[in-house]
């Protein structure tokens, strides 16, 4: 399976303004990470997406006819600016608590094991597989105090599952396999495992309309899974994406794809809700439900739901003229968002902005290829730049910022982990060529202090 995606993969990077893989399947486990331009279709729900180019301005126009960027310095944020240069070394036994970790040596010639997530009390959802002609999955429940694995009952599902809720009481796996090769939108289907019953369950709505194959759910605080419904999708402009200063093609100011809100419940296949929602992305903090305007765009409206109220504001994040919006989270009181502005002589301008809900800037992470997600109460920034590459974490409530490791593995890896925890990965072996992936990745799970 790793070798089809493989080769899947070399094709999409081949030609990255149609780049359609999503962070969500990456992180089904073994798969390659892509460090791509735009997520085509992976602009709706998910809390977080790997891979930033950036633009500039346009001025002009080049042989071809075509716009060009142009080529100055990278522009300052509004509100307080971090960078890389800013993290100090986060050092194990004073900053946080390693609890386990794992290695596969060898992902470039066959599928694995992994960390597919850790549940609300501790235990590390362990994944085998997908295998085999069928690509065969078993699950585990790790114990990271003694390494014990407690196999689940054997489960039919296919490769892309997306671990939703990683309960005390339940795990819910979600599933939408698509039906159509073009459009790549399928029927939503969630796995259901009761942990004191040791059983499994699932559910299909029969009324939703067929959602993106490549787009993991959110589940909100009232106990329903959120699912996004492809709307419009944004296209290049007449002629094609400009070329950068980077020789690549260049396509900021996107005009971002939008999803209709729907809505379902785990327990009951007929109770499927359209919310009359028209959404970029959507995340939940404790007692807000919050979305942007657009996805894999540029976005000027951040919008908030008062859940117990129904109160509505929404306002700009001022972001900047050309910043495309690419990750989209929440946490505590605070909204996430993972961009990229420009590409400039000096470098690529991606960001990781942090705003408040009620709109007031926090502090934006700025660098050279990085981004950054909301995971375990905590922002995770992961850079590829050459001198700063790693895993890098922000807490929201300190602003503290400090660097955990200085490379990253080939591969997605990982998935949701309850507040105070972190999971990351980083290489094992030596690629076997420039254009190759370093074959192996350990994963790392620690308690942050």
């Amino acid at each position: 399976m790793v070798n089809e995606m493989r080769t899947l993969l070399h094709e999409a990077a081949a030609t990255p303004p149609a780049d359609d893989i999503d962070l969500a399947a990456v992180l089904a486990g073994g798969r390659r990470r892509v460090r791509r331009r735009r997520a085509r279709v992976a602009g709706g729900l998910a809390v977080a997406v790997v891979g930033v180019v950036a633009v500039s301005t346009l001025v002009g126009r080049g042989s071809d006819g075509r716009d060009t960027p142009a080529a100055s310095v990278v522009p300052r944020p509004d509100g307080p600016v971090v960078r890389l240069s800013d993290a100090h070394r986060a050092k194990a036994g004073v900053d946080y608590d390693l609890l386990s970790s794992y290695t596969n040596k060898d992902l470039d010639a066959a599928n694995g094991q992994y960390y597919d997530g850790v549940t609300d009390d501790g235990k590390i959802l362990f994944r085998d597989g997908p295998h085999g002609p069928q690509n065969k999955i078993r699950y585990a429940l790790l114990d990271p105090a003694t390494g014990a694995k407690d196999w689940l009952p054997p489960i039919d599902t296919g490769d892309q599952v997306w671990p939703t809720e990683l309960g005390a009481d339940r795990l819910v796996l979600a599933y939408a396999p698509p039906d159509d090769g073009a459009d790549l939108v399928g029927r939503l289907r969630a796995y259901v495992y009761d942990r004191a019953a040791r059983s499994w369950s699932s559910v299909t709505w029969p009324t939703l309309p067929r959602v993106s194959g490549l787009r993991s759910p959110v589940m909100g605080p009232d106990d329903r899974l959120y699912v996004g419904v492809p709307a419009t999708v944004g296209s290049p402009p007449p002629g094609g994406w400009p070329t950068g200063p980077d020789g690549e093609a260049d396509d900021a100011d996107a005009e971002g794809d939008t999803y209709d809100l729907w809505s379902v419940s785990l327990t009951d296949p007929s109770d499927v809700r359209d919310e009359g929602l028209r959404v970029g992305a959507v995340a939940f903090t404790g007692d807000t439900m919050v979305w942007s305007a657009r996805a894999n765009g540029k976005n000027d409206r951040i919008h908030v739901r008062d859940l117990a109220t129904g109160a509505e504001h929404d306002f700009d994040p001022h972001s900047g003229k050309r910043c495309n919006l690419l990750g989209f989270g929440a946490v505590g009181d605070r909204i996430v968002l993972s961009q990229y502005c420009g590409t400039y002589d000096d470098g690529r301008d991606d960001r990781v902005q942090v705003l408040t809900t009620d709109g007031d800037l926090v502090t934006t992470i700025q660098g050279s290829g990085i981004d950054g997600w909301a995971t375990g109460g905590l922002l995770r920034v992961t850079s590829y730049a050459r001198n700063r590459a790693g895993t890098y974490v922000y807490e929201l409530d300190s602003g503290r910022f400090v660097r955990v490791s200085d490379a990253n593995s080939s591969y997605g890896l990982g998935g949701p982990v309850p507040d105070g925890y972190l999971l990351w990965d980083t290489p094992v072996g030596r690629s076997s060529g420039p254009q190759e992936p370093i074959p192996g990745a350990t994963q790392w799970l620690a308690r942050w202090r």
